[in-house]
């Protein structure tokens, strides 16, 4: 009866045990796949990769906002400069408050036309018909738009090539996080989910990084893309009406 009893306490003892071990390692594992954790418990090259996106993605949002706030800025400079241009005032005192020294896409247009047919004019008289004079302030507000457009899309090609490649980076990093959790688990001759869980989620976690960074650069290079558009068929439209009106003061003074 006494050894009965001794056996059936140290059982007891043993279950307690286990018990006690078990919830240690669980609590373990938690603190173990923080956010923080993961990093810190990944391979170096997975290190590298989630470096890497993090450091993309604070570079994608710095451009879309400056993006955001710049289209915003041109649009509400554009929009000021029509209501003094059709205001009804001189052209010639437009030209010099804004269009000698633009300081925004549209001033720059009409600061280009104007000033092609201010020197075609001292040569050829005033004339946009005759002289390939209305050709040359065409093709001056055409390059004008261009250099303009160019100076606003700058570093846009980078929210454009991170949104497609994001994703794929992160599961380089994944691949390489779950070849390494392998590597350990076939190293410790375990395969208990305490031991698994962390390699494979230290692997994941360079896939979620990956999206994080790729969604807002798509979304983003969308939305941008379309009002910098938007935004050139403005140019466009404004280039054409100046075009107009220059060729009619043209023929009126003919």
């Amino acid at each position: 009866m006494f050894v009965f009893e001794r056996t059936l306490e140290g059982v007891q003892e043993a279950f307690l045990d286990q018990a006690v071990n078990a919830a240690n390692l669980g609590a373990a594992a938690a603190g173990g796949l923080s956010l923080w954790s993961l990093f810190l418990q990944a391979a170096i090259v997975v290190k590298l990769v989630m470096v890497g996106l993090v450091v993309s993605s604070v570079i994608v949002w710095a451009i879309i906002f400056d993006k955001i706030v710049t289209i915003r800025r041109v649009n509400r400079q554009a929009s000021d400069f029509e209501e003094r241009f059709w205001a009804g005032g001189s052209l010639e005192d437009l030209y010099e408050s804004d269009g000698a020294k633009p300081i925004h896409p549209m001033a720059a247009v009409f600061g280009a036309a104007m000033g092609e047919w201010r020197r075609s004019s001292r040569i050829t008289g005033i004339d946009l018909v005759h002289g390939g004079v209305q050709d040359r302030v065409n093709r001056a507000m055409s390059i004008t738009i261009t250099r303009e457009m160019d100076r606003l899309n700058r570093w846009l090609i980078f929210v454009a090539t991170i949104g497609p490649v994001a994703p794929f980076i992160g599961l380089f990093g994944t691949v390489w996080g779950i070849m390494h959790a392998f590597g350990s688990i076939a190293a410790m001759h375990n395969t208990n989910l305490s031991v698994v869980a962390p390699g494979i989620s230290e692997a994941l976690f360079a896939t979620a990084i990956g999206l994080v960074t790729a969604i807002p650069a798509v979304i983003a290079y969308n939305v941008i893309g379309n009002s910098l558009g938007v935004f050139e068929d403005r140019l466009d439209a404004f280039g054409t009406e100046f075009a107009a009106i220059l060729s009619r003061q043209s023929e009126e003074r003919g």
